[in-house]
């Protein structure tokens, strides 16, 4: 089954504060979601993160509509002060 992938707009802002190469790195990544490796789901919340090198990848999944939303990505350290 195929998801849709949605960006949240702080997702969009990081992506594009990268070089081409984070953001090449980081979209393969991503379009390998829901596999893919090194993923984990966040305690306490219904989201998961990926980890790409130091940088941290921050989803939920709708399975009834389909849809992977990419809500957050941000350095290790700064990724988790939203939630």
């Amino acid at each position: 089954m195929k998801y849709k992938i949605v960006f949240q707009k702080a997702a969009v802002k990081f992506l594009r504060r990268q070089d081409r190469k984070t953001q090449e790195r980081l979209l393969l990544a991503i379009n390998q979601l829901p596999g893919g490796t090194d993923i984990k789901k966040m305690q306490g919340y219904d989201m998961y993160r990926m980890r790409v090198g130091n940088i941290r990848v921050l989803y939920s999944i709708d399975e009834t509509i389909s849809i992977i939303s990419i809500e957050n990505i941000d350095n290790r350290g700064d990724v988790y002060k939203r939630y």
